[in-house]
């Protein structure tokens, strides 16, 4: 018997907003009873604790609270490696400039550009709270069926 990864959460000194920027970037969905309130009252929930869910798949992505964090200073590393990442991937270029400029509307920043790559063009970019996070053309890993 083996642990089942069950979600993967990000640290923010604003949950709600962290959450938000990838609700928008991913399309998924607020688990039930995490939603924002819809009248503007105290948001009790993004406060501490968010879960999102992916409609597709089900898997998930948490948001937790906390007083600071220090942002990765990734590509250098030093001082702060960026310690975990997420991959996203898009079939094509057009699609993934169509992400780059979702990502710098939705408050994202560039940390790295390899889009220019004939093999695997690609983005590194740094969400709201300063998580690295990549966007990558990956055609075959799309379409191909994951093994059993």
């Amino acid at each position: 018997m083996y642990p089942v990864l069950f979600q993967t959460v990000l640290d923010a000194t604003d949950a709600r907003g962290l959450a938000e920027f990838y609700r928008e970037l991913l399309g998924w969905q607020y688990r039930p009873g995490d939603e924002p309130p819809p009248d503007g009252s105290p948001d009790v929930n993004g406060a501490d604790w968010v879960v999102l869910i992916n409609p597709a798949d089900r898997s998930r992505l948490g948001f937790q609270q906390v007083d600071t964090l220090p942002a990765s200073s990734w590509p250098a590393n030093e001082p702060i490696p960026q310690q975990l990442h997420l991959d996203t991937t898009v079939p094509t270029k057009a699609a993934l400039d169509q992400q780059h400029d979702r990502v710098l509307k939705l408050g994202g920043r560039v940390l790295y550009d390899r889009s220019d790559d004939p093999d695997e063009p690609l983005r590194a970019y740094a969400d709201p709270a300063g998580h690295p996070f990549c966007i990558f053309v990956a055609p075959s890993l799309l379409s191909a069926p994951w093994p059993a």
